[in-house]
């Protein structure tokens, strides 16, 4: 077999959230999350919606509420993951079972000794666990309450859960993650920073005032962890978005560097422990004053071991879109780009975008790099194969080869890459769309839009060829 250019050490895996696998979101004194009253998704359906569809109460179209019963079944999907032979998992702990309103002072004890009885199934395949904290998992009282991290207050309720779970597992976890893709909270806010107020009402000021207070979180989650235990790898999570120009237009290149500036700004602080020149300038330009309390400047400067991100797609900018009669280009906005396809779902896939944010990322910071997440949402259909029921997926192997490919690519150039985890191994429920129609795992879940099914598990073609390439290491990508 090729000699393998990944790193002998390299964490290969598969992400989740707690919010899109758990269930069980009233069980065993768990307390209500933002994603259980947005039985539509997080994200607006399209430009003309500004607002996820929110529910007073959880309604029985939230496919959420049940996920794919990871709660009960985690046993039997971990065991399905060390088949593949998982390194790394990524999950989330969700806030709202630890704390079940978020302002309590003490815990929820059947919460904690759920996730030990999960690290401790890792532990038994020897699988290493990435956590995040706060996966687009706001308590929904803190939302309703307290208007999310528009309000400094969750900086202390933050504290109070990470000093729990820190404390509680620091023998059992080293790696964290403090936030899941923090800087989509300025297309998100509710989702992303439970804050309640109508989009077309929040301002920039109240809106970068909550970015600011998730900042000082993260980062004091940053200083708690390494105190308790100097072990701990902590890193900051974000959405990656590669922005190419339309054209060599000197304006256009300007509205690339505006708008990668927007998605920068988060990591730069995480990593160089200060708010950049170029915010500043955007904030005096947009009236924009952050209020910072005493202490706020050196808590900022606890940065990160290291950078993680998501990556699905490109981004294309113009100075003026409207030239480019294409639409929307992305969930994440811009113009189609003519040069990529798209998925499904109109999410344009592009390879070599991967190669290049993991450039960017480690030319800017130095610092480690974590891909975690990455995949292919599509429309599985299950067929009766030789050994059971099946997918044949051979378009998500496709995809995630072309991909890790890239990966390698990055290494050649010197990127520090200490591993990848695909989003979604096992079908979830999507956290765009709320559709479990839309497939990202290698493992397919008998659970469908309407809420039928039988929650059985069967493994797709994509599978096998996921363990051959972790048990060669990525060897096997470059074999016909």
């Amino acid at each position: 077999m090729t000699q393998s250019i990944f790193p002998k050490n390299f964490l290969w895996g598969g992400a989740t959230a707690a919010n899109q696998l758990e269930g069980a979101y009233n069980q065993d004194g768990k307390g209500l999350s933002v994603q259980d009253v947005t039985p539509n998704g997080g994200v607006p359906a399209n430009s003309a919606d500004k607002n996820p569809r929110i529910t007073d109460y959880p309604t029985s179209d939230n496919l959420k509420l049940e996920g794919i019963d990871f709660y009960h079944r985690y046993k039997e999907d971990i065991a399905l993951f060390a088949e593949m032979g998982f390194k790394v998992f990524r999950m989330s702990i969700a806030w709202s079972r630890i704390f079940p309103k978020g302002d309590e002072l003490e815990p929820n004890e059947a919460g904690l000794a759920f996730y030990d009885k999960v690290f401790d199934e890792l532990a038994k395949y020897g699988i290493e666990p990435l956590v995040t904290l706060s996966h687009y998992e706001t308590p929904l009282y803190l939302a309703r309450t307290y208007n999310g991290w528009a309000s400094r207050e969750l900086i202390t309720f933050y504290e109070r859960y990470v000093r729990t779970v820190f404390m509680r597992y620091k023998d059992k976890v080293k790696y964290w993650l403090t936030f899941n893709e923090i800087n989509s909270v300025l297309h998100a806010p509710f989702m992303s920073g439970g804050i309640v107020t109508p989009v077309e009402n929040l301002s920039k000021q109240d809106l970068y005032q909550a970015v600011h207070h998730e900042l000082v979180a993260s980062a004091l989650a940053t200083k708690l962890g390494h105190e308790i235990n100097p072990e701990f790898k902590i890193g900051c999570m974000v959405l990656a978005m590669p922005t190419y120009a339309m054209t060599a237009n000197p304006l256009d290149q300007l509205a690339v560097r505006q708008f990668a500036n927007h998605n920068y700004f988060f990591s730069d602080v995480h990593a160089r422990g200060k708010y950049p020149n170029y915010i500043k300038r955007y904030f005096k330009e947009n009236d924009i004053s952050i209020e910072f309390a005493e202490g706020d400047e050196e808590i900022l400067q606890h940065t990160v071991d290291f950078i993680s991100f998501s990556y699905y797609m490109s981004v294309a900018q113009a100075h003026n879109p409207e030239d480019y009669n294409t639409g929307r280009g992305n969930i994440m906005g811009g113009v189609t780009n003519p040069y990529l396809s798209a998925s499904e779902w109109g999410w344009q896939i592009d390879p070599i975008g991967l190669r290049l944010v993991l450039n960017d990322f480690y030319d800017r910071y130095q610092l480690p790099l974590f891909i975690v997440e990455n995949g292919l949402g599509a429309k599985d259909v299950l067929v009766d194969g030789a050994d059971g029921p099946t997918v044949e997926d051979d378009y998500r192997i496709d995809y995630l080869q072309q991909h890790l490919i890239q990966v390698g690519e990055a290494l050649q150039d010197g990127v520090d890459v200490l591993g990848y985890t695909t989003w979604g191994p096992i079908d979830l429920v999507s956290a765009s769309t709320a559709e479990l129609s839309k497939r990202y795992g290698f493992i397919y879940v008998d659970r469908h839009d309407d809420g039928s099914g039988s929650l059985a598990r069967y493994k797709k073609k994509s599978f096998y060829w996921y363990k051959t390439v972790i048990a060669s290491n990525g060897a096997s990508l470059y074999q016909d």
